[in-house]
């Protein structure tokens, strides 16, 4: 093959060792733009608080929004139940803003958005999409979708809003003996130059196994692993990822977003139930804490994103999002099986967004 194989070594664990027993005992993470001296929106911390019951939501009906798959279109699907789209965001010391699809469009015209990630990309921007047509469901729209790249476009207002497919953002290549995963290869970032606002997003991706796992190697240079510690390679990539940042988004004319690492309910004891996993809940949880902490790879891209020299806006969304275990598709996605990690749409994710209008309006 002309790569020489190698083990992991000792070195390359002892080199990370610490860093990654710092980042499993961090206890939270914090929105990146503090890190530079930048306030928080309006001094308020929007992704500290709880959910409290809201009849105004939905913003949408799942029936009336021409762009929900079918894997999030709980409704669709036969949910018995709708208390789910009952809860907004509250956070401690702010109200957010109600979104206004009309005023994003005005705001954003003549603008290029786009999502770059994986599935929970998707989510987020299917739910973008579907805010803002029931803003303004008489808008001429057209609709795209490629293998890797989908789009909306409201053309009354030239707003495009883009999902760009890559779980990992680095790139993965077909080798000789397989699918390769270059931990230190970003090319495909070609096809992201040129958006006015960019969201990005990974994780989920790199935890899988088995039949399930993306890749058959990683990459580093020259030298091929048959596996890795998978928060290791995480960092490698997202590092990969920053340096790319660095290198090619202009702030006067991009602004940058993180999505956040979005959890998954298939443990039950995480949330001290005996349940195993999302199945048949239909209510999130109280208060304002997750008892398991959070994932060790939200750590990890706080580490991150404290590298990129351009400003970033970390969408802090795992504590909210942690709470909510009754949001996701379970049963009702249209496959086979329980799906707790996606999310419903109407759902959480229109809180994303919420937090993302917020972000840019407040």
């Amino acid at each position: 093959m002309g790569f020489k194989f190698l083990a992991l070594s000792c070195l390359l664990f002892q080199g990370l060792a610490l860093f990654f027993q710092e980042a499993r005992a961090q206890q939270h993470y914090y929105n990146v733009s503090s890190l530079r001296g930048r306030k928080q929106v309006s001094g308020c911390n929007l992704f500290q608080g709880k959910w409290v019951v809201d009849a105004s939501y939905p913003f949408y009906e799942s029936s009336s929004c021409p762009f929900i798959a079918d894997e999030f279109n709980c409704q669709k699907f036969g949910r018995p139940d709708r208390q789910y789209l009952k809860y907004s965001w509250q956070p401690d010391s702010c109200n957010l803003p109600r979104f206004d699809g009309l005023e994003f469009l005005k705001s954003w015209e003549g603008k290029k958005i786009m999502f770059v990630g994986d599935s929970l990309s998707l989510n987020m921007w299917e739910s973008l999409s579907c805010m803002i047509h029931a803003s303004v469901p008489n808008a001429k729209t057209s609709f795209l979708k490629l293998d890797s790249l989908s789009s909306v476009t409201f053309e009354d207002y030239g707003v495009s809003i883009s999902y760009y497919r890559t779980p990992y953002l680095v790139d993965i290549v077909k080798g000789e003996s397989g699918l390769v995963l270059k931990l230190d290869s970003i090319e495909s970032g070609n096809a992201w130059k040129g958006m006015d606002m960019l969201v990005f997003n990974s994780w989920h991706w790199w935890t899988h196994t088995g039949k399930s796992q993306g890749w058959d190697y990683m990459q580093v240079g020259t030298t091929l692993y048959e596996d890795m510690d998978r928060l290791t390679a995480f960092y490698k990539g997202m590092t990969t990822w920053a340096n790319w940042v660095n290198l090619n988004v202009d702030p006067t004319k991009t602004k940058l977003f993180f999505q956040g690492i979005s959890p998954t309910h298939y443990t039950g004891h995480e949330w001290n139930s005996p349940k195993k996993n999302c199945l048949g809940e239909m209510e999130p949880l109280s208060g304002s804490t997750y008892p398991a902490g959070l994932p060790p790879a939200a750590a990890v891209l706080n580490k991150v994103l404290s590298t990129v020299k351009k400003p970033v806006y970390l969408l802090d969304i795992t504590l909210l999002s942690q709470l909510r275990k009754d949001a996701h598709p379970s049963t009702y996605g249209g496959a086979p099986g329980t799906d707790c990690s996606h999310w419903c749409l109407p759902g959480l994710p229109d809180t994303w967004n919420q937090l993302l209008y917020a972000a840019l309006f407040m």
